[in-house]
């Protein structure tokens, strides 16, 4: 299942993903990785959860995030959840390019049987709607 949390700056969007770390953190019998663009979260996390930095890997836009997101994927089979945030930073504000990805992302959540969570900093009416059919808002 691929989950977004979707909200203009300073709506809370990291407070909630952060929440949303330790929770599956303590209910998952696997692991649990947090992917942000630069170090922030460090503090704020279960230490048991995998904190991975993108800009540390050069990571930009969505052809080379997918690629980033698979490599995790299959380089670890006991990850129950990969949990975003920044998502627009590191991929970049073209919705369409958003859109595709997530869709991808959706095909690898159901391949690999792992949810992800996406945090996504601009207005719900700016997004493409077909985003929703395979990505829910929480």
């Amino acid at each position: 299942m691929v989950s977004l949390i979707i909200g203009n700056k300073g709506s809370g969007k990291t407070k909630r993903l952060i929440n949303l770390v330790n929770e599956a953190v303590e209910r998952s019998n696997g692991n649990v990785v947090c992917v942000e663009k630069e170090r922030l979260l460090i503090y704020d996390i279960n230490y048991r959860a995998r904190l991975v930095e993108t800009d540390h890997y050069n990571v930009s836009g969505y052809d080379a995030f997918y690629g980033f997101l698979s490599g995790i994927v299959a380089g670890d089979h006991d990850i129950t959840d990969i949990l975003v945030d920044a998502t627009l930073k590191i991929g970049g504000r073209d919705y369409q390019a958003l859109a595709a990805f997530l869709k991808k992302v959706s095909g690898l959540s159901k391949l690999a049987d792992q949810d992800f969570t996406f945090t996504i900093s601009a207005d719900e009416s700016d997004l493409p709607k077909e985003i929703f059919d395979y990505c829910e808002k929480i």
